[in-house]
């Protein structure tokens, strides 16, 4: 089932914990929808996440809205896409109340469906735990990038989608602070699945 707008209508902290266990998936938006997918179809099993609000300066939102950030001060449930240090994409679920900066950026990835074309793009992975382990390994793996910025993840006709297959969020998830910062590090807004090696930091 695809996940309604309705349910990435909460604050960043809320909606992050509860993403871990959905489907990401990329695919052809004229192909069956649905949580198997379709044979193009590529994604994974969220595993890794970290929230940003407009309320710490670690947020691009911290400033208000700016040409690069706009897609986070807009509607809930849709794609915000950036370049991180001029090298690779990160992709982030818009979230909360429209017209206050929040998302929540996907860190890593299970790899679930199309493996083959994500080995394909993610040459220099050694392992499969290596292919989605990292927010810009993950959108090459995909094949997301600044096209796909304001995706609507709610809507299936969309390229972009989240999908709930019926696996629950994990009862006592890990949680710690941010990674790849300097401001804000204190805050434990980073949450992942236990025991799981397909996330970017499974030591810290």
């Amino acid at each position: 089932m695809i996940l309604p707008r309705t349910f990435f209508d909460r604050p960043a902290c809320e909606l992050a914990p509860v993403l871990l266990n959905k489907l990401l998936l990329v695919g052809d938006p004229g192909s069956s929808r649905s949580a198997s997918c379709s044979a193009s179809c590529v994604g994974g099993r969220i595993a890794e996440v970290e929230a940003y609000d407009q309320s710490e300066p670690a947020s691009h939102s911290f400033n208000g809205p700016t040409p690069r950030c706009e897609v986070m001060f807009g509607a809930a449930g849709f794609l915000y896409v950036y370049r991180s240090y001029g090298i690779h994409w990160c992709a982030n679920v818009v979230c909360g109340d429209p017209g206050w900066g929040a998302a929540i950026l996907i860190r890593a990835l299970v790899p679930t469906h199309g493996l083959h074309d994500q080995r394909q793009r993610r040459e220099k992975a050694k392992t499969d735990f290596d292919l989605c382990s990292g927010p810009g390994k993950l959108c090459a793996a995909l094949g997301l990038s600044d096209a796909d910025n304001g995706a609507d993840l709610a809507n299936r006709t969309s390229r972009v989608a989240i999908f709930d297959d019926g696996t629950a969020p994990p009862r006592a998830p890990r949680q710690g602070p941010r990674i790849g910062i300097t401001k804000a590090v204190e805050r434990p807004w980073r949450w992942w699945l236990a025991d799981c090696k397909h996330v970017s930091s499974p030591r810290r």
